[in-house]
């Protein structure tokens, strides 16, 4: 890749000028990190501390989940014998929904610029273009100024990718970002495009009431991810009214009279009241003078890192969704705090992206860490599986959770525990012991004779561990 290979000095870091462009949480967490550490720190960001993650993403979306959570559990609530009487109709009024989520984003943004300006850290609202000796332009309400600096680190994010004929309005053609506009429950949503954000806004809807169509060009839906996850989670969405299409790849969405009209490859159309159209992200890198200033960018336009966060110019860093490695907040953090120890000459160890835990906010919830069972069928790694459908889980059976699972993969010969799948309520807190096992490279004994509660949906990681138990 021809990253510079030159060691950092060790520099007074109360001489340090570091500018980071971009204050999601790859930026953020740079800058709070070299900053606790004495050094002059600018941050200059286009729409507010914590970026899209903050403001358009992350937070919103799943604020938004967990209202829809909370409404399938109304739903499913006669299961548990929960009776409501004929008055009492539970329904989601969807501009409180989203008038919450904006100001619990907005209040978060806010927390995060007055931390880092209570560390001493300048907050530009604002554009930046690279220059060159590690210059930028910054562009704000004032006009024009340039900002020199020692080391720079970009953070620069990623925005919807649009589809030529299927331009988003905020009206009735949405991407994600503008969903938030919506005052009423949408009648029939059609979602296009069943990666995890496609399949984490079919869910949310279908849960706050909506009639839903998904639009997936492939097999299955998360076609990225465990297959017997997908095919739990399609499985689902089918029993809750969803009607999933597969193998249908849409070519142009129009607006109508009073809905739109979603035009198939192969001739069919669906008529629905709105459109959120997922197809994945594009990286903020151009026109920004990365190229210029010796900032190598990949075909698809994101920054080349090494394990490290350095990009092919000396003293510039990137992290987050513009270097393309994983779109996960955990992940850009991780990358912007790798990237100040690197410059700060601490020690520091490459990110090793087989430990990152990662979970999709569908109902149920889908959560994954380390080698996955593809691996193992392509050869890249030798393991054995348990898998434990959650049906027999004591817990479950109290809750009525009938649709999941925990799989444990383990080393061949060794037994220490390499990966893990959970599908079930609460999956992002249930992967953590198994994230845990892997990146400390436990062995499947070791969390077997780990306690659990009884009863408990850990106790089925417990028990797959049990199951794979090697003899000697």
């Amino acid at each position: 890749m021809g990253h510079n290979q030159c060691v950092p000095n060790q520099l007074d870091l109360s001489s340090l000028r570091l500018t980071v462009l971009g204050g999601g949480p790859g930026g953020y967490e740079a800058a709070l990190v070299a900053a606790s550490l004495g050094a002059k720190v600018t941050v200059v960001e286009r729409q507010g501390l914590g970026g899209s993650a903050v403001l358009t993403d992350v937070v919103p979306s799943k604020t938004l989940i967990a209202t829809a959570d909370t409404m399938t559990r109304f739903t499913d609530a006669a299961g548990l014998g929960v009776r409501f009487s004929a008055d009492s109709a539970v329904f989601a009024d969807l501009d409180k929904v989203n008038q919450r989520l904006l100001k619990l984003a907005l209040d978060q943004s806010s927390d995060i610029r007055a931390t880092l300006e209570r560390l001493g850290v300048r907050v530009i609202i604002g554009s930046g273009k690279l220059l060159d000796d590690l210059r930028m332009e910054v562009e704000e309400d004032g006009g024009k100024s340039i900002i020199e600096a020692d080391a720079v680190l970009l953070a620069v994010g990623a925005t919807p990718r649009e589809l030529p004929s299927a331009k988003p309005d905020g009206e009735r053609i949405f991407n994600w970002t503008q969903l938030y506009n919506l005052r009423e429950i949408p009648e029939h949503l059609i979602v296009v495009g069943s990666g995890v954000t496609g399949a984490e806004f079919a869910s949310a809807y279908n849960g706050l009431g909506s009639k839903v169509t998904l639009v997936s060009s492939r097999d299955r839906v998360l076609p990225g991810e465990d297959a017997d996850a997908a095919e739990v989670l399609e499985g689902v969405f089918r029993d809750r009214g969803m009607t999933v299409l597969s193998r249908s790849r849409a070519s142009a969405v129009d607006r109508t009279d009073d809905g739109v009209l979603v035009h198939l490859a192969d001739g069919r159309t669906v008529e629905g009241s709105h459109c959120l159209v997922a197809v994945g992200a594009v990286p903020r890198t151009a026109g920004i003078g990365l190229e210029e200033a010796g900032v190598q960018l990949s075909e698809s336009g994101h920054i080349e890192v090494d394990g490290v966060s350095r990009t092919t110019a000396s003293n510039i860093y990137a992290a987050g969704d513009c270097t393309g490695i994983f779109a996960l907040a955990s992940v850009a953090a991780m990358q912007g705090r790798i990237a100040i120890a690197h410059l700060m000459g601490d020690s520091v160890t490459p990110i090793k992206l087989k430990q990152v835990a990662s979970n999709i906010f569908t109902s149920p919830e889908i959560a994954t860490v380390g080698v996955t069972e593809e691996d193992l069928a392509s050869g890249r790694f030798q393991g054995d599986v348990v898998k434990l459908s959650l049906h027999t889980n004591p817990r479950a059976k109290m809750m009525n959770v009938k649709d999941g699972f925990v799989k444990v993969i383990s080393r061949k010969g060794s037994g220490t525990v390499i990966g893990g799948v959970v599908v079930g309520p609460r999956a992002s807190e249930l992967i953590f012991p198994l994230a845990l096992a892997v990146t400390k490279k436990l062995h499947v004994d070791d969390v077997a004779s780990t306690f659990t509660v009884y009863p408990s949906l850990t106790g089925s990681i417990s028990e797959a561990a049990r199951r794979l138990h090697v003899h000697l």
